[in-house]
């Protein structure tokens, strides 16, 4: 029940005022809203569709799905579906190289499909959760991130160029623009403050748009033809299941719903200075699971727990569900204008690739700081870097596996994530810790005496 007597922005379940609410929820918004659309952005251009306006229809969808997960997040329904936990949600980067994959090897259709059994894995994470996390330490989902960030890079490079099959990738525009956001976005990162600092993105973005207006990279056409209100759609790319996509997204579910265990403890411990519930734990993840299924039917691509936002969370202490509601509501109005979604579509390739380098960066980042919370002796490096290696090495070498079967290339070649998470899990369990390999030893040397 929320506390109608004290209105403050510090109290879980108060009903502070409007004046009050508005700028934190702003700044939440600010802080996600480039990392929500971008995926769909990608998406949108690396794949052709028989549906009008596709890139429209998939950041409308991007910012929708992203609210009513937010949503439930904040206002469960029920009792295991939804945290009621002060978190925002949006569209993932981790399952970016899988889905490019998939869209290259099927179509958008498939990408769904394997969404709403990736959903339903992730449910069944949730209830299961607290017997199958020992199998995801901080070292194993840190190789995953850290993977996930390098299998993202290539993709940011190709963007700063230009995009691949672009008349003009690679030229001197696309390269200098692409530098100019990356400059403003690393200054402002590194000498911002406060709001300045968490726009840093959206700031770079908006000023290398306005350079790129004179080199004529900007087409407005998209704008111009776009609704000023419209719904979302029902089914807007089909769904079809193709067993190595759902594999695939399958394999990124399960642990993306592990790793959201590290943001729903971030949020709860610096927030409300205590550890997360079991059954907010439960409820969170299956929440997570159940609003991808939900989002997979119009046309939403993957989210998550955005830990920018987490940091928000800890750093201003406002934890007050109504104020992240708002920041949920701006997103929903928002998806609602699909002038405003026609808009985020102009946005030329370099300047996208320029922005985005620097998250791929920290997400990579973020998975050696996950590796390296465990002691790295001889054992642990192992199984980083010999999942890395793997992951990829054999992603990135084209033809390795071209005489196995298309749908062994599509789980383990096309995305480097899938590989080096099997290979990372698997090593975990067969390898000997430490202290193992040390009785062995002791034994050994026994038996010579």
């Amino acid at each position: 029940m929320f506390n109608l007597e004290k209105s403050s922005i510090f109290e879980l379940n108060g009903m502070p005022s409007i004046g009050k609410s508005i700028p934190m929820a702003l700044q939440h918004v600010v802080a996600m809203i480039v990392g929500c659309v971008t995926p769909a952005l990608i998406i949108s251009q690396a794949v052709t569709s028989s549906v009008d306006n596709h890139g429209i229809i998939l950041v409308q969808s991007a910012l929708i799905t992203a609210s009513i997960a937010t949503f439930i997040q904040l206002f469960p329904i029920g009792k295991y579906f939804g945290s009621k936990l002060p978190v925002i949600m949006g569209v993932s980067f981790a399952y970016l190289s899988s889905m490019l994959a998939i869209a290259e090897g099927y179509d958008l259709s498939a990408i769904f499909g394997a969404q709403i059994v990736g959903g339903i894995i992730a449910a069944i994470v949730g209830v299961f959760v607290r017997k199958i996390r020992r199998f995801f330490p901080p070292m194993i989902t840190g190789t995953v991130v850290f993977t996930i960030g390098l299998s993202l890079y290539p993709t940011a490079i190709n963007y700063m160029a230009g995009g691949v099959g672009s008349p003009n990738y690679g030229s001197w525009q696309n390269w200098s623009i692409a530098i100019l956001t990356l400059t403003i976005v690393t200054t402002l990162n590194h000498f911002g403050k406060g709001l300045i600092k968490l726009s840093s993105i959206l700031i770079g973005i908006v000023v290398g748009y306005i350079v790129a207006i004179p080199f004529g990279m900007i087409n407005l056409t998209p704008v111009s033809t776009a609704k000023v209100f419209q719904l979302p759609q029902f089914l807007p790319f089909g769904i079809s299941f193709e067993l190595s996509a759902c594999m695939a997204l399958g394999i990124l579910f399960t642990i993306n719903a592990i790793q959201a265990i590290g943001d729903f403890s971030a949020t709860t411990i610096g927030g409300l200075d205590r550890e997360p519930t079991n059954s907010e734990l439960q409820g969170g993840i299956i929440g997570y699971g159940l609003s991808n299924v939900l989002g997979a039917f119009f046309g939403g691509l993957p989210t998550s727990t955005y830990s920018q936002n987490v940091g928000i969370v800890a750093s201003t202490k406002v934890i007050n569900r109504i104020t992240l509601g708002m920041s949920a509501t701006i997103l929903l109005i928002a998806g609602l204008i699909p002038k405003f979604s026609a808009i985020l579509t102009t946005i030329p390739q370099c300047v996208l690739g320029g922005a985005t380098i620097s998250v791929f960066a920290s997400i990579a980042m973020t998975g050696m700081k996950l590796v390296t919370s465990e002691k790295m002796n001889y054992r642990n490096s192992s199984i980083v870097g010999l999942s890395a290696a793997l992951g990829v090495g054999i992603s990135q070498a084209s033809g390795a596996i071209a005489s196995f079967p298309p749908w062994f290339i599509m789980i383990f070649g096309k995305s480097p994530v899938v590989l080096a998470t099997l290979t990372a899990v698997i090593l975990n369990i067969i390898l000997p810790t430490e202290k193992e390999s040390e009785k062995k030893e002791l034994k050994q040397i026994d038996k010579s005496i």
